[in-house]
């Protein structure tokens, strides 16, 4: 009788939705289980004293202790390389744990760091609070598509760039293309927040970027129930020509072994993240929320198709709207990036953005609090829909002028937009500006 034919192993080449359920698994030969195990394990045990020396030294990627690798979080992990289009990734507890290892893993005291200025505002300030008490130094460029903006700003101490590809709340769209042209210039490597875009509606490794961060809390996941953060390293940053220092992954670490690049290659990065900053701060993925992840992933392109669909909606609806002053939306022809959204997202620039409410603060707050349907709380990329007011929100603690440059206006709502059915959305959103007007 002839054998049966053994899985598929190696998805390379394989089309977008087969990836997300597929990469990265691997065949349980204990029990057969169809589904990747929850590893709830700190440690593994170690067959000999000379493979025990070998795992410490990283001679031997086998499991040496949940901190630095997971069975279950390693499936996340090889998913989501294998959807950005990397060379590997680490999950982290957190979207600000896999910034900050990102970035930390980079840059240390008295160096430097430039990002745009418009993103997430957490984001911002972990850069101006803990960044700085640190002594690592972050600058912003108000405009990413002048040059002299950049050059301006970037120094021999710089070690990285930051951005993201659909900043929140307004929806104002990076060119990443462009910022990959004045990051490979100065010889530093760009890193890209696709949270929000996620890897199905752009890869930015393809246009140039060299890490990808995401808070994989939002759509990666999907449901609300999971926080998560993952680091994807593109392979493709030569930490050796570069004239800056990057003694992380170009010293040797231990004495008498190799480099990170000599020994790693292309994830030269994403082991120095794991078994250097992630390893030596902790801020490690529970294996249950590795699980969570993975399993969100799975349903990603279909979940993103309805987010989608849904956001376009909504946003033409409200730019028609006698109460609304204003739509962030880059997929319509109204706003400043639209072109920019068309060329690289199709016109479907993600499915959160803001609006703005006639009537300024007091409108905003009737607005908000007539709500029914949609949530009001903080959080994004969840399948049900949610509202907040940044101004007294996640922006409260910017100073009035920092909040001016960045439209964080008083009359400025943010949606995220889930699954419900849109015109039961829009059905809220009317009544509630009914309410406000």
């Amino acid at each position: 009788m002839a054998e049966a034919a053994p899985p598929h192993s190696d998805w390379q080449g394989f089309g977008f939705a087969t990836r997300q359920v597929h990469a990265g698994e691997v065949e349980d030969l204990t029990h057969g289980s169809r589904i990747t195990p929850v590893h709830l394990s700190a440690a593994y045990r170690f067959d000999s004293f000379q493979e025990a020396t070998d795992r410490f030294a990283g001679a031997d990627l086998g499991h040496l202790y949940s901190r630095n690798a997971n069975p279950t979080n390693q499936v996340a992990e090889a998913r989501l390389a294998s959807l950005e289009g990397g060379s590997g990734a680490i999950v982290v507890g957190s979207g600000q744990a896999a910034i900050t290892i990102a970035l930390l893993g980079l840059a240390g005291s008295g160096e430097h760091i430039v990002s745009t200025a418009s993103i997430y505002s957490g984001t911002r300030v972990l850069f101006d609070r803990t960044f700085a008490r640190m002594g690592v130094t972050v600058e912003y460029v108000w405009d990413p598509a002048d040059d002299a903006e950049w050059d301006a700003l970037i120094r021999p101490e710089t070690k990285a760039i930051f951005t993201e590809t659909l900043p929140n709340p307004k929806n104002d769209v990076v060119d990443i293309a462009a910022v990959a042209r004045v990051a490979r210039r100065h010889g530093i490597p760009l890193i890209v927040d696709n949270t929000i875009a996620t890897p199905f509606l752009i890869r930015p490794i393809e246009h140039g970027a060299d890490i990808v961060v995401h808070s994989a809390t939002k759509f990666l996941s999907g449901h609300g129930a999971n926080l998560a953060g993952a680091v994807v390293d593109g392979g493709t940053f030569d930490w050796v020509a570069s004239a800056r220092s990057y003694p992380s992954l170009t010293d040797t670490a231990i004495a008498g072994h190799a480099s990170f690049i000599d020994a790693f290659g292309p994830r030269a990065f994403e082991l120095s993240l794991r078994f250097g900053i992630a390893n030596d701060t902790g801020p490690a993925l529970s294996p249950l929320n590795g699980f969570l992840l993975q399993q969100g992933m799975e349903t990603l392109s279909v979940r993103m198709r309805q987010h989608l669909a849904s956001a376009r909606t909504v946003a033409e609806w409200l730019e028609e709207h006698a109460s609304v002053e204003s739509v962030d939306y880059a997929g319509l022809p109204s706003h400043p990036q639209h072109a920019l959204a068309v060329r690289d997202y199709g016109g479907l620039s993600g499915s959160v953005f803001s609006f703005t409410v006639r009537g300024g603060r007091p409108a905003a707050e009737r607005f908000f609090d007539a709500l029914r349907l949609f949530s009001r709380m903080t959080n994004i990329g969840d399948t049900r829909s949610m509202a907040l007011h940044p101004a007294t929100t996640t922006h409260l603690g910017f100073t009035q002028e920092t909040r001016d440059r960045l439209g964080i206006g008083d009359g400025l709502i943010r949606l995220s937009i889930g699954l419900e059915d849109a015109e039961d959305l829009i059905a809220d959103l009317d009544q509630a500006l009914r309410a406000a007007s």
